[in-house]
């Protein structure tokens, strides 16, 4: 069965100097404002997302709340391994069980997102991608989640996004 990914990259958040706990920064007031946009434009390009996927930290959890709002209230699943520090081989690890449904959306962090999209198209952890803030790619998988399996169907940026009507 195919299935589709979209790689979201959370929004813009607060300045890391005023929290102790990285984890814990939550997004911008002009980050939400921005990401309400993005995903309205992407609801204009896909019209369903069957699983949404989250990092614990605050900002992505943040970010997939917006999501979540634009696409009748999907609940955000947080999965670990989308957290910063962990390997494309365990997100790949929890997509491949995910495969039964059409659209997947992941939501989390730089470096982590642009060496998990290399290693999904290429089969290489070394990134040739960079996702800005708010940015979301669309990969598609034929058949299992492995490295170097996806094709990309497109890469925008947040700018680009928002401008979708």
């Amino acid at each position: 069965m195919a299935m589709d990914l979209l790689v979201i990259r959370h929004a813009i958040a607060a300045d890391p100097g005023g929290y102790a706990d990285d984890a814990a920064r939550p997004l911008t007031p002009e980050g939400k404002k921005k990401m309400r946009q993005i995903v309205r434009g992407l609801r204009s390009s896909v019209s369903t997302i069957d699983v949404l996927a989250t990092s614990p930290l605050t900002r992505a959890v943040e970010t997939a709340e917006i999501v979540s709002t634009e696409y009748e209230g999907i609940a955000p699943v947080v999965v670990p391994a989308l957290a910063p520090g962990h390997p494309p081989a365990a997100v790949a690890q929890w997509l491949d069980s995910q495969r039964r449904h059409d659209v997947v959306a992941v939501v989390g962090h730089e470096p982590g997102l642009s060496c998990l999209v290399s290693w999904l198209l290429a089969g290489s952890e070394r990134s040739f991608i960079e996702l800005k803030k708010g940015a979301i790619c669309r990969l598609a998988f034929p058949g299992a989640v492995a490295a170097g399996s996806a094709t990309l169907i497109w890469a925008l940026a947040p700018s680009q996004l928002r401008e979708i009507k």
